[in-house]
């Protein structure tokens, strides 16, 4: 829970969210800018950078480094959302590129020791939201911009960012068999994202899905932020 990363220095609290987010705010301002916007086919300004991510558009100030949602400026981002468009930044190599394999998350590379956390915290949650909902999810995952595929009761390729697709699969519970859900992602993704922020973007991805299909936040049911 959030609350479990506030601790007390010099009898004040200290939330490590906020240093974390703020400590890489500052890493971008030191990145070159207009080498990002060209890698990453971005839309910039005088003023910002703007980044997709789940079919929405992200705002980094080029002055502050702020990151914020364009179209709700006052709303308060996740921590799993800065931190993953700070990441992609600083983390993707120069001639990264996708391999069009697609891998369950425990043979994403270096990713296996999160796997438990991958599991408990965003497949199950996952697999309860949507339970004896396959119009709501097929209803989100359209809304995301998404392509069918032949896999399980709903499968659907989206996008995180342009060039990063994920697959989402899930199958209804029954009186035989509890609801499950999976995740796929690019073998090549960790040339995009260090792999513990892989988890971030899974958390995202679950996050939008429960938006976009009318059930609401589902963040309760994930534990929050991921870290």
């Amino acid at each position: 829970m959030r609350d479990s990363y506030i601790t007390q220095r010099k009898g004040k609290p200290v939330d490590h969210y906020e240093l974390t987010c703020e400590n890489w705010r500052n890493k971008f301002l030191e990145m070159d800018q207009e080498e990002l916007i060209r890698r990453f086919s971005l839309e910039a300004d005088e003023k910002a950078l703007y980044i997709p991510y789940f079919s929405q558009i992200y705002r980094i100030d080029r002055t502050t480094g702020m990151t914020t949602l364009t179209d709700d400026p006052e709303k308060r981002l996740k921590f799993n959302t800065i931190i993953t468009i700070y990441n992609l930044f600083y983390y993707a190599k120069p001639q990264a590129k996708v391999c069009g394999t697609f891998v369950p998350f425990r043979h994403v590379k270096r990713a296996a020791p999160f796997d438990p956390t991958f599991q408990r915290t965003i497949l199950k949650p996952l697999a309860q939201t949507f339970n004896g909902h396959i119009q709501e999810l097929e209803k989100a995952c359209l809304a995301l911009h998404g392509t069918p595929i032949s896999q399980g009761d709903v499968g659907y390729v989206i996008h995180a960012f342009p060039w990063m697709p994920l697959t989402v699969i899930f199958w209804d519970g029954d009186e035989e068999f509890d609801a499950q859900a999976n995740m796929l992602f690019d073998a090549e993704i960790t040339d995009f994202l260090h792999e513990e922020t892989v988890v971030c973007v899974a958390s995202d991805f679950a996050r939008r899905l429960g938006e976009e299909s009318g059930i609401g936040n589902i963040d309760h049911l994930m534990g929050g932020d991921i870290r």
